[in-house]
């Protein structure tokens, strides 16, 4: 596509320049550039895209989209003016690739916790009727076959988001699931992304490092219901009516007997439980191969979902039971003589959460590894230390992404936070190097125990101060408990 019809098409913008170049792709890593290449120019907090436009150039750029800066003169390659070139990246993006989001149902899922779960038993309930593409922090699917994105983002950056729709469309896929992260929706990433439905598991504090209050975090959320019109909503959460006025329809669902889909009880086998359910005036039952209350309402608001998108009620219930789980989420790693279980919750009220699940089929005693990230909200410190001392018998204080953060003093913070919630000193183990927390809970365990190694779920990095490294919580775990 010429870029005077890119331009045209994503931005309404027109390009009367003589150079009008053929562009093959829209980029802002410069990192990424090849031949043809459209570089959006962005300034970071640490990084300013207008500063290596040199190197962009060299690297096979054709043009840049930037705001304006002194750093543009004497450009050695065309420059579009934008006002936002964060906000212009993925409709750039999205006309480029044929807007693919316009050619699938989209539904969007966002909240605080929960996502990836509610997604991931989604994309399940769709799969058994239509080819249905996932795009998630645990694990991604076009349709046919996985693929990753490296780093922590839950929602990759606009142009990987078009990319991955793109393939989705071209392996066949007509729906697609979609975590949305509260960055995403603030920094455009989703932009150029047309959703049909939205779902909403909750709200706690998250990420207030970045949003700065509540209510910019909840108009963050909030901004996605917006934009779908149809939404899917936790009834029994405190931000419920805040979401629901921003819907233009609600289905909802939760244990609160006014939700359209609500759970009328459950009875616990192990890490499974049998649901009751009621929707539409009839009850159901079925089973969740998922623990606790809150598992419960994820497969509420999946089950909702499917039915809005056109799966048989009767059908998804049914195929909720052959649901086999989420990398990372209440993973099982051993069984006996102890269990050790893998879980991604690093929030304080995850956490809680969390415990609470394991803590009831749990016959002797809960022993934990959690961890803090450096460089991010400290807010979420005091929570998690908080709910790790209510609900774990013993905790080891790990790394969890120190990045430039000093291990020892997120750690010391941690522990004081433990004894101010009510641990005792006993119970509280400081460990910076997180392998070796690992083997020491396990070499802790008895029969009867249960192991939760909770916050990095199935992320493959661990970011230091001196760099980022391959891991895999499962296989650490499985690394030691191997050992003699």
């Amino acid at each position: 596509m010429k870029l005077s019809e890119l331009l045209r098409d994503a931005l309404d913008l027109s390009w009367s320049a003589d150079t009008d170049p053929l562009i093959s792709s829209v980029v802002q890593d410069h990192r990424l550039i090849s031949a043809g290449s459209l570089f959006v120019a962005r300034a970071g907090a640490r990084f300013d895209g207008r500063s290596v436009l040199a190197e962009a150039a060299a690297r096979g750029a054709v043009a840049a989209v930037a705001e304006r800066s002194p750093l543009l003169q004497g450009a050695p390659l065309p420059v579009v003016i934008v006002a936002d070139a964060e906000a212009a990246t993925g409709p750039l993006a999205a006309s480029l690739l044929g807007r693919p989001a316009d050619q699938l149902t989209v539904t969007g899922v966002t909240g605080t916790d929960g996502k990836t779960t509610t997604a991931f038993l989604l994309r399940h309930l769709l799969s058994g009727q239509s080819r249905t593409a996932l795009l998630s922090t645990a694990g991604s699917h076009d349709g046919e076959g996985s693929v990753s994105f490296a780093g922590h983002f839950t929602t990759p950056e606009a142009p990987e988001v078009q990319g991955f729709l793109r393939a989705a469309l071209d392996a066949g896929s007509s729906q697609v699931v979609l975590e949305a992260s509260s960055h995403a929706l603030d920094r455009h990433r989703l932009s150029g992304v047309s959703f049909d439905l939205a779902v909403w598991t909750n709200l706690t504090p998250e990420h207030l490092d970045w949003h700065g209050t509540m209510d910019n975090y909840l108009r963050a959320k909030r901004s996605l219901v917006e934009r779908a019109g149809t939404a899917v909503l936790n009834r029994d959460d405190p931000y419920f009516s805040s979401f629901a006025e921003a819907a233009g329809t609600v289905i909802s669902y939760g244990f609160d007997p006014a939700a359209d889909w609500r759970a009328l009880g459950s009875q616990r086998s192990g890490f499974s439980q049998r649901l009751k359910l009621q929707a539409h005036g009839r009850e159901f039952e079925t089973e969740l191969a998922l623990p606790g209350d809150y598992n419960v309402l994820n497969a509420l608001a999946a089950l909702a979902a499917a039915e809005q998108l056109g799966v048989p009620l009767e059908s998804a219930v049914s195929r909720l039971a052959d649901f086999a789980g989420v990398p990372g989420r209440m993973q099982s790693v051993q069984t006996s003589p102890f269990q050790v279980i893998v879980d991604f919750a690093h929030t304080g009220p995850a956490l809680q959460r969390a415990l609470t699940a394991v803590r009831a089929v749990t016959d002797g005693r809960l022993i934990l590894v959690i961890g803090a990230a450096g460089e991010r909200d400290h807010g979420k410190r005091a929570p998690l230390a908080q709910a790790a001392a209510a609900g774990a018998d013993l905790i080891v204080f790990t790394e969890e992404d120190s990045r430039s953060e000093d291990t020892a003093a997120i750690l010391e913070q941690l522990r004081t936070a433990a004894l101010a919630a009510g641990a005792e000193e006993e119970q509280l183990v400081l460990e910076e190097d997180r392998s070796e927390a690992i083997r020491q809970a396990v070499g802790l365990a008895r029969p009867g125990d249960v192991v939760l190694l909770a916050g990095k779920g199935v992320e493959r990095t661990l970011e230091r101060a001196d760099g980022t490294v391959p891991w895999d919580e499962e296989q650490v775990a499985r690394s030691w408990l191997e050992r003699p």
